[in-house]
């Protein structure tokens, strides 16, 4: 089997427990670059979420975000070459029900995060003890009515991600949302679950870009760890997990590599790539 393109996810995958890209792992990408092989990063952040360390990967080109929502083209500052929002009208369904709860909220709009400011505020506080608090002051913008600025952005929305404290209402609200029309839901945390349009994935975007870069789904080698990583995982040649990955998608993989902290992505690219 030949790899001409590596889709990575980022979080609990190519990043550690600190959220760092190791030596190792940037080491070994650099490399499959020099080698003609394009490495793609496929996440559910926002593209200005993406660590400058992952931005500043020598030769990198493309950020496939919001979980498949955008790709923007890192050589071409960022530029969006493709886009899959969730529709306007799905966005007001989803908020019509959103608004009856209290649940933190993030909504992901030109490749920026949006929450409410009254969440923000307790995150810089450090009192949201289901969530990375640090994470949430580094990465998130606040805005004083979070369902105000959704509608107003209705026609340009990646993604709507909701947080909770407890997993009883995380499993109430799945039953809710999985009955709403024209969207597609999954989560990345155990703390959250996440909206997005009707195609919207991992995998629909990487075959857009597959079909860019001439490169079919039998050369692709996917590497993830959670449930959003399972679409872009079923279409690729070689399906990677990594060992601290949840059980589903263990068994969805060909091959299951070291953790994320134990340089498990850059030892898959070495095993199939760089060495195969």
């Amino acid at each position: 089997m030949t790899i001409k393109l590596i889709a990575l996810d980022l979080d609990g995958t190519t990043l550690n427990k600190s959220g760092r890209l190791s030596a190792r792992t940037k080491a070994a990408l650099e490399e499959a670059i020099r080698g003609g092989i394009h490495v793609v990063i496929a996440t559910g952040r926002t593209f200005s979420a993406v660590p400058e360390e992952v931005k500043a990967i020598e030769g990198i080109e493309y950020i496939l975000s919001s979980n498949g929502a955008e790709i923007r083209n890192l050589q071409k500052d960022g530029v969006c070459i493709y886009s899959n929002y969730i529709s306007a009208e799905a966005v007001e369904t989803a908020v019509a029900e959103l608004k009856k709860w209290d649940f933190m909220l993030e909504v992901f709009v030109g490749g920026i995060a949006y929450t409410d400011s009254a969440h923000y505020e307790l995150a810089k506080q450090g009192g949201l003890p289901y969530r990375n608090s640090q994470y949430v002051v580094d990465t998130r913008n606040p805005v004083d009515d979070i369902i105000g600025f959704t509608l107003e952005h209705k026609d340009r929305i990646e993604n709507i991600n909701i947080n909770f404290d407890n997993q009883s209402d995380r499993m109430a609200m799945r039953e809710i949302l999985k009955k709403l029309p024209d969207v597609t839901l999954t989560t990345s945390f155990d703390h959250n679950l996440e909206i997005g349009g009707a195609t919207t994935s991992k995998a629909s975007a990487l075959e857009a870009l597959g079909e860019i870069l001439g490169v079919s789904k039998d050369e692709i080698m996917a590497c993830g760890d959670s449930p959003n990583d399972g679409a872009m995982m079923s279409i690729a040649g070689l399906p990677v997990a990594v060992g601290n990955a949840k059980d589903e998608i263990k068994a969805m993989a060909a091959y299951v590599t070291d953790t994320n902290d134990n340089d498990g992505v850059a030892k898959a690219v070495e095993k199939f790539v760089l060495e195969g």
